[in-house]
């Protein structure tokens, strides 16, 4: 199945959702068209929505894991929501918790959190 998870451009912030369970070549793209766009597109932030994650399996975390990293070393904020009760006690268990970042309960929550921290940064 060819697949490509849509990344929103609002102002100077990218919106990505992931709304299917990804294959580990469509997580990995995704995590490069991330980081690609926010260099072409010069954002200050990236909201990643996994509310429709039922679960996620070890590669999965730390595809989303890395991404977030690599975002943040380009300098942009990063929020995750819409973390699901199975996923978030999964990721515990797997001992990755979320690694640092900050999240959010649904996308608008995200969307003002992210304003803030890009806000704050400048």
């Amino acid at each position: 199945m060819n697949y490509k998870s849509p990344i929103l451009e609002l102002g100077n912030v990218l919106i990505t959702s992931i709304v299917v369970d990804l294959s580990d070549q469509q997580a990995v793209e995704l995590q490069s068209n991330i980081v690609n766009a926010i260099k072409d597109k010069d954002s200050l932030g990236v909201i990643v929505d996994i509310s429709a994650l039922d679960t996620v399996d070890s590669f999965m975390a730390r595809v989303i894991n890395d991404t977030t990293k690599a975002i943040k070393l380009l300098g942009a904020e990063v929020i995750i929501c819409g973390i699901q009760p199975y996923v978030a006690m999964t990721l515990v268990e797997m001992g990755g918790g979320f690694f640092d970042v900050s999240s959010t309960f649904n996308l608008e929550q995200a969307l003002n959190s992210i304003k803030r921290k890009i806000r704050d940064a400048i």
